[in-house]
């Protein structure tokens, strides 16, 4: 992608048309205006030379649905989380393998900004208690940062275990029965979250990512066995979780770890175009948003923490095309847009509270401002081939122009934060995506301070791919 500068400007056209349509807008509408913005070299690919010359950039503002005017989505499922043991991190799978969904959620210690995880309980649906594990005494339900807790059939006999890091170790959990099968103990720090990647070319992934907060990655193999270590990795600080990628369709996973991809021995492979610039931060988050025939052909979206940036890079590790002037966060890859060919982008600001809608080539389809951003995904909800954003901390889920088409019906609960939204860097509510009926099709769960929520997907569609049960492998808040 050339002409990168423009990119800017259109993020500038927008906000500033939008500034004014919220001085004319009453905020609790939720209403939606369009406007004709110029993105940059809109005929870059095949896709791209069908995309309309001026598309639209819908600017639209949602403080709730004061006035009810949405369709209330009512629960398929309502779980009160374990009082004692259960925190704000949540995932979910099949943990004792009946082909049901349980629920996992686990406490973390926050020492200085070096994390582990405390305490662990596993729920079914029913809220029955499968089992407990750790210290529910110490650490705290609130969280701003992965946790370190993921279930994964690491051993591959077909039954997931769940998979922790302690204060000082890497530890094992029998997914039914909650006990410790092994504990392999690890460096001081490192235990800030954890990632399964593919690292020796097996037939699965069987290799363990661990990290401190900003410094240092580790990779084990199954054994326990140290496969590499790197520090500052390229020179740079590390992202918040090391991602697993495979650019070359060799069966190997190389590792997005900051601004530097690792190869799967670990080594340096690239460190990313002009990264000096972006130094004064990490990278927050990195998506795949397209494959290739070679790394060259791929494409990168990955996020920077201070610097203010949002990059699209190839495999290779060069800049194609660069949006600035917030702290954008996390990111989603979808279709999002009915109006634009190709995949959109979905990324928060931080700074602002609100979300945007990019295209591949970096022109803005949507801004919506809301009152806090920070968490979201995307999930065809109306089952017409289109993902649909959900926003947990509001309630909603909404539509390509920012148009709030649900509320998901949720009790109002005395939270961590007191009812206010969270302070910047604190997760509030956590949405994860996921088949948690066993109908193949992709549900949305929502967790509270004391519930988890489950909203069955009436309409989506099954994925031709297959759609796992519960949030997946290597859940992440980034």
């Amino acid at each position: 992608m050339k002409n990168i500068t423009a990119v800017v400007l259109v993020i500038c056209v927008c906000c500033v048309a939008y500034a004014e349509d919220v001085s004319s807008q009453n905020a609790s509408t939720g209403s939606a205006r369009g406007k004709n913005v110029t993105g940059i070299n809109a005929s870059q690919n095949k896709e791209s030379a069908h995309m309309a010359v001026n598309p639209v950039c819908f600017e639209t503002v949602d403080h709730g649905d004061a006035t009810g005017q949405a369709p209330l989505i009512h629960a398929w499922r309502e779980i009160p989380l374990d009082p004692q043991y259960s925190g704000a991190w949540v995932v979910t799978g099949d943990v004792n393998g009946d082909g049901q969904v349980e629920i996992v959620s686990a406490r973390n210690v926050n020492e200085g900004d070096v994390h582990y995880t405390s305490a662990v309980v596993a729920q079914r649906l029913d809220g029955q208690v499968l089992w407990r594990w750790g210290n529910p005494n110490i650490g705290r339900r609130g969280l701003h940062h992965d946790v370190a807790c993921q279930i994964y059939d690491w051993d591959g006999d077909g039954t997931n275990e769940v998979v922790v890091c302690t204060k000082d170790s890497l530890v094992e959990l029998d997914g039914v029965t909650g006990k410790e099968r092994r504990k392999i103990p690890i460096p001081p720090g490192a235990s800030d979250c954890l990632a399964f990647a593919n690292l020796s070319g097996g037939k699965r992934a069987t290799d363990v990512l661990i990290k401190d907060r900003y410094t240092q990655i580790w990779a084990l193999d199954y054994s326990g066995k140290l496969l590499w270590t790197v520090r500052n990795p390229g020179g740079f600080k590390t992202a918040h979780q090391p991602v697993p990628v495979d650019l070359d369709a060799d069966g190997r996973d190389a590792i997005m770890a900051g601004y530097a991809l690792l190869n799967p021995d670990g080594q340096v492979r690239w460190v990313l175009e002009n990264a000096a610039q972006f130094s004064g931060g990490h990278m927050d988050c990195c998506r795949l948003l397209h494959k290739g025939k070679t790394p060259q052909d791929c494409r990168l979206v990955l996020t920077t923490c201070a610097a203010n940036t949002l990059l699209v890079v190839d495999g290779n590790g060069k800049v194609q095309g660069k949006v600035g002037g917030h702290h954008y966060e996390s990111l989603n890859i979808g279709r999002i847009s009915h109006d634009r060919l190709g995949t959109q982008i979905l990324v928060d600001l931080v700074d602002g509270n609100a979300l945007s809608v990019l295209d591949e080539s970096g022109t803005q389809l949507l801004h919506l401002k809301t009152d806090y951003s920070r968490f979201h995904t995307l999930v065809d909800w109306n089952g017409d081939g289109y993902d649909q954003i959900v926003l947990p901390h509001s309630r909603g889920i909404f539509d390509f122009q920012g148009k709030r088409i649900g509320t998901f019906a949720m009790e109002t609960q005395k939270d961590v934060y007191g009812g206010k939204p969270p302070a910047e860097g604190e997760i509030g509510h956590i949405v994860l995506c996921g088949d948690m009926t066993g109908d193949g099709v992709p549900d949305i769960t929502i967790t509270a301070p004391e519930k988890v929520y489950i909203f069955k997907n009436e309409k989506g569609r099954k994925s031709n791919k297959g759609t796992a049960l519960g949030c997946g492998t290597n859940f992440t808040l980034y």
